[in-house]
C-alpha cells in the first residue's frame, strides 16, 4: 500500500507539472525586459502597463466580466429553478428524461454547441453581439448550475419541507426559508463555476460573437494569430490569476458553508 501511494503522489506531481508548467512558464517570460520568449533579458512590467494602456483591451475585458457576470446570474436563478423542478417531478421517465437532456448539454462538444446557437441567430435573425453571446453563456451554465444543484436537493430530507407545510408555510415560504437556505452551498458553487466556464469559454463565444464586440478569449485568439508578443503572456497572466482567484473564493465559501452547516464544530 505504501508504494502504491507513493507511486500515486509521483503520478499526480508529473500531472500538475504537465498541467502547470506551461502556464508558468508563460507568466515567467510576461516580465522579460527582452519581448521574446527564448531568453529572460531582464524583469519589467511593461508588458502589464500595456494590457492596462490598452483601451480597446479595457473595453473587450468589460464586456468579458458583464457578460461573465450577467449569464452566471441569470443561468445561476434558472438553474436553481430547474433543479428544483426536476427533483419534484413525480413522473420518474419524465425526471430522468430532463436529467439525461441536461448532462447531454455538458458532454456535447462546445464546436457542436456554437454552431448550432449560429445557425439559430441567424435563422431568427438575431443580430451577432452582446445579445448572441449572453444568450448563448446562459444556455451552457444552466446545465452546469443544475448539476451543481441537485445533490444537495437529493441529500434534503422531505421531512422538512413537509414540517415547514404543517406549519402554516406557503410554497413560497417552503421555497425561499427552507430549500434556499439548505442548497445554498450548491447554489454558490454553480455561480462560480458557471462564471468560471464564461470567462474562459473560446469555442462558442468565437461561433455568435460578431463585428465591434469581442472577448478576451477570442481577442488572445486573434492577437495570437498576428503573433505572439509578450502583451499576450501579460494578458493571460491576468486571467488566470482572476481565475484563481475565482476558485478560491469558491473554496472558501464552500468551507465556510460546510462550517456553518456543521455548527462551527
Amino acid at each position: 500500500m505504501g508504494k502504491l501511494s507513493k507511486l500515486g503522489k509521483i503520478y499526480l506531481a508529473v500531472v500538475f507539472f504537465i498541467l502547470y508548467a506551461p502556464i508558468f512558464y508563460l507568466i515567467f517570460y510576461s516580465f522579460n525586459s527582452g519581448g521574446t520568449m527564448s531568453s529572460f533579458d531582464g524583469f519589467t512590467l511593461e508588458h502589464y502597463a500595456a494590457v492596462f494602456n490598452d483601451t480597446r483591451l479595457i473595453i473587450i475585458l468589460m464586456n468579458t466580466v458583464i457578460v461573465a457576470l450577467l449569464s452566471s446570474l441569470i443561468a445561476t436563478a434558472i438553474g436553481v429553478l430547474g433543479a428544483i423542478g426536476i427533483v419534484f417531478l413525480r413522473n420518474r421517465k419524465m425526471r430522468n428524461a430532463v436529467l439525461s437532456l441536461n448532462n447531454i448539454l455538458i458532454v456535447s462538444p462546445d464546436v457542436i454547441i456554437g454552431a448550432s446557437f449560429l445557425i439559430l441567430f441567424t435563422m431568427i435573425g438575431v443580430k451577432l453581439g452582446f445579445a448572441s453571446v449572453l444568450i448563448s453563456h446562459i444556455a451552457f451554465s444552466i446545465p452546469i448550475v443544475v448539476i451543481m444543484v441537485l445533490p444537495k436537493l437529493q441529500e434534503m430530507s422531505s421531512s422538512l419541507i413537509d414540517a415547514a407545510a404543517d406549519l402554516g408555510a406557503s410554497k413560497r415560504d417552503i421555497l425561499t426559508r427552507v430549500i434556499i437556505p439548505y442548497i445554498k452551498p450548491g447554489i454558490f458553487a454553480g455561480f462560480f463555476l458557471a462564471l468560471t466556464y464564461s470567462l474562459d469559454d473560446f469555442a462558442v463565444t468565437f461561433f455568435v460573437t460578431g463585428n465591434g464586440f469581442s472577448t478576451l478569449s477570442v481577442e488572445i485568439y486573434s492577437m495570437a494569430r498576428a503573433g505572439i508578443t509578450l502583451t499576450i503572456n501579460a494578458l493571460s497572466a491576468l486571467i488566470f490569476v482572476v481565475t484563481l482567484g475565482l476558485v478560491v473564493g469558491y473554496y472558501f465559501f464552500n468551507q465556510r458553508a460546510r462550517t456553518v452547516g456543521t455548527g462551527g464544530q
